[in-house]
């Protein structure tokens, strides 16, 4: 449309001007005609998308009703027009329809390796059944009989049968957390070595039992009954090597992010270093305070205006050479870095000084505004039960008191893109529901809290990379370093031995803390 009205107003002063010459009109047309010509080039290259609204923490059908709403919720709306600075490329396009693929290589791999654990699975249980049960179905006239020992040898099997069932559900079915670069290599090994146990039983089964059809019932129970307690000792071998193991401390690790160098420490124990980065992760979207880019942003820009406060003047006139201008910038460059302190002193002291003051005030605005629903709840008391106020109704009713505070204080602090509107009316539905005081509501907005606190599009990383310079599948040792990277920073893992301590005993006698106390007889008045 402004298109439109520029060629018009093109036309309309066209008509007007007539006696203008052709340059100048040919200039005119060109110069209407570039901006078009710009956004062809740009169509041709990108496909322009809209940034995405906020969205509130739990995401629920309310949320949908806010897809128009800005950062600027506590001001008036405004129409902003122009082309947006998000963009995807075909080389973009490309990248994400190759992550799809892995995506779905991945899930591939996950399922495939589940399968084969669920078909071993079922083979071990149906083993022993097997080997009681075939007898019975092809020479059963010529068997022995067992009479009671053989009824409680039947007892005995199914019990441990299902005792291994619930054991092994509760050690091996479980929903995975992470598709792992490599296989985990004890679980591998447990999978081998069951395999190779029932393939054993069944050769010896098949040779010695099938081949001679054996008569001795009593003695092929038994045998089952062996493989039962065998596979029960696997289980407690597996319960060792995945559970256990790990759990004694042997390394303190140090997790440092690599953007604003917030660090935690870590204890843990024999893990390969692929697990070990499981761990992190878990505990890194726990404990770390939320990645927040527009904190890093200030001292970039203080940089850029420290340079770009430098301006070196030619009085000599162009026939100097460039070697005075040069020095003459290094010389300002020292002088402006030695008086630079003093300004980040001075700025950070104002900073402090805006975020207690905006801290004070919606400390206060929220105050009044939990005030005001107290008088409104005492009020409602005396009404029909009909006509009482639901939580998110007296959310709504109070938030534009407080609207205002809270918008300048998380823009000072740089938390506007972690709290929507509809999440903050929520926090508030929901702290009003439960009787909670103005401090309890505060304590979301004024300390950033962890990770898992904010909306998980706001933050969460569908794929980290491993860099390690050694093998992921092998273990954790003294001095190891393994990076973990995602889109927007990096997390470096530092791996050191916790140090064997020796204590001593020292022992002290009794005798040695007693004392007399002498008095004596004179004393002076």
């Amino acid at each position: 449309m402004s298109a439109a009205m520029d060629t018009e107003s093109t036309y309309s002063g066209y008509s007007h001007y007539s006696g203008h010459s052709k340059k100048a009109h040919r200039q005119g047309r060109d110069r209407h005609k570039s901006p078009r010509s710009k956004d062809g080039s740009r169509s041709e290259k990108s496909v322009t998308i809209q940034t995405p609204p906020a969205e509130p923490l739990l995401g629920n059908d309310a949320s949908r009703a806010e897809e128009g709403q800005d950062d600027n919720w506590g001001e008036t709306t405004t129409a902003i027009t122009g082309t947006s600075e998000h963009s995807i490329s075909q080389e973009d396009i490309a990248r994400i329809s190759k992550d799809l693929e892995d995506s779905v290589g991945l899930d591939c791999k996950r399922y495939l390796g589940l399968t084969v654990a669920a078909v071993l699975g079922l083979l071990v249980f149906l083993t022993p059944i097997a080997f009681i049960l075939l007898p019975q179905i092809l020479w059963r006239d010529d068997l022995e009989p067992c009479g009671t020992v053989c009824e409680g040898l039947f007892i005995s099997v199914a019990f441990k049968l299902l005792i291994l069932l619930i054991g092994t559900w509760a050690l091996f079915f479980r929903q995975p957390k992470a598709d792992l670069p490599r296989v985990f290599v004890f679980r591998a090994l447990l999978l081998v070595l069951i395999f190779l146990f029932v393939f054993s039983y069944w050769l010896f089964y098949g040779v010695r039992i099938l081949d001679s059809k054996d008569t001795n019932y009593q003695g092929i129970v038994q045998y089952a009954v062996s493989l039962v307690d065998a596979l029960l000792f696997i289980h407690y071998l597996a319960i060792v090597l995945l559970e256990l193991r790990q759990l004694h401390p042997v390394f303190t690790v140090k997790v440092v992010r690599s953007t604003d160098g917030e660090s935690r420490y870590y204890s843990l124990g024999h893990l390969s270093i692929q697990r070990a980065a499981l761990v992190v992760l878990e505990n890194y979207y726990r404990d770390f305070t939320v990645y927040n880019p527009a904190l890093l942003t200030a001292s970039k820009s203080r940089a850029a205006k420290h340079m770009a406060g430098l301006k070196v003047y030619n009085v000599d006139g162009p026939g100097n050479n460039a070697a005075g201008q040069s020095r003459a910038m290094i010389a300002a460059a020292a002088r402006r870095r030695d008086s630079s302190h003093n300004e980040l002193y001075y700025e950070e002291a104002d900073h402090e000084r805006r975020v207690k003051k905006r801290r004070a005030r919606l400390v206060v605005a929220v105050e009044e505004a939990f005030t005001h629903i107290k008088r409104l709840q005492a009020e409602e008391q005396q009404k029909a039960p009909g006509e009482m106020m639901d939580p998110r109704e007296a959310a709504q009713a109070i938030f534009p008191s407080m609207a205002r505070a809270l918008q300048k204080y998380l823009r000072t602090t740089r938390q506007q893109q972690y709290h929507s509107m509809e999440s903050i009316l929520q926090h508030l539905s929901f702290c009003i529901t439960n009787n909670m005081t103005p401090k309890a509501f505060l304590e979301r907005y004024l300390n950033p809290g962890p990770t898992l606190q904010y909306d998980r599009d706001r933050w969460f990383s569908k794929q980290w990379t491993l860099v390690s310079e050694e093998a992921v599948t092998s273990g954790l040792q003294d001095g190891v370093v393994f990076v973990l990277k995602c889109l927007d920073f990096s997390l470096v893992v530092n791996v050191k031995k916790i140090p064997f301590i020796k204590l001593s005993e020292e022992f002290i006698d009794p005798k040695s803390h007693k004392f007399v106390l002498r008095l004596q007889s004179e004393t002076s008045v």
